[in-house]
């Protein structure tokens, strides 16, 4: 892994410049103790040792990440039918333009690549076989089955190839479409959440026209038994006024 190579090296500069700094710093301590080279000298020295060895470390780091940057998107089918009797590597190795490989994803890549495997290693069998056919004199029907059977196994490899590709290609549209589906998500959120404040603000301006009908409804309730009390007041003023009209009258 690229990571276990370069959790190593990333270090070493570092390393390289604090044992420089250090190592300086005991010139600059013993320098009256120094006499065969002056003390300007020595620095320049372990200054130019220290950005050598600082050099080297980060060209093999960049060099390490050129190479691994550089690798093929695809696995290596050449590789396996060149050792057959090898046991399938695994898929961790390889790199893919779309980013890492979910579990499932793997799953069937790596069937896929056993497949290969397989057909690859029936390939060199026959090939095996042709070879020791064409080697003796008898026959000539057996030759010809067997290079059928090498082409259909040979075609079987190029159509499992494709189905990896297809494959790929499947996976790549369904994490478009997963994203398309986040990015929906998100916004009938926000949609929702708009609609919660502006729910929030009309049960706010409910509840304020509530507790004024309730603040008119009481003075109403004032007002009218008000002019009942007047009503009153009016009836008893007519009644006396009546009466003494009356006596007016009589007298």
């Amino acid at each position: 892994m690229l990571s276990q190579k370069l959790k190593h090296i990333v270090r070493l500069p570092f390393a390289t410049n604090s044992y420089g700094t250090a190592g300086m710093l005991l010139l600059v301590v013993w320098e009256p103790k120094i006499s065969f080279l002056s003390a300007s000298a020595l620095l320049r020295i372990v200054m130019l040792i220290e950005v050598v060895i600082a050099g080297s470390f980060m060209t093999a780091y960049i060099g390490y990440v050129h190479q691994y940057n550089s690798l093929n998107s695809q696995p290596d089918v050449l590789k396996s039918l060149y050792s057959p009797l090898q046991p399938s590597s695994s898929l961790e190795g390889l790199r893919y333009h779309d980013g890492r490989l979910s579990d499932q994803q793997m799953a069937l890549l790596q069937y896929q690549r056993e497949n290969i495997h397989f057909l690859c290693e029936e390939i060199l069998r026959l090939q095996e076989c042709l070879s020791k056919y064409e080697r003796s004199n008898d026959g000539s029907t057996p030759q010809a089955d067997l290079a059928h059977l090498l082409a259909a196994r040979d075609q079987e490899l190029r159509t499992l190839s494709a189905e990896m590709d297809q494959l790929q290609s499947e996976l790549q549209l369904a994490r478009s479409l997963i994203a398309e589906r986040d990015v929906e998500i998100l916004r009938v959120r926000n949609t929702n959440n708009q609609y919660t404040e502006e729910n929030e603000r009309l049960r706010a301006i409910l509840g304020e026209w509530s507790t004024r009908a309730a603040k008119l409804e009481r003075v109403l309730e004032y007002e009218r038994m008000s002019n009942l009390d007047l009503q009153k007041r009016v009836v008893t003023l007519r009644n006396q006024l009546s009466e003494f009209s009356q006596q007016n009258q009589q007298h």
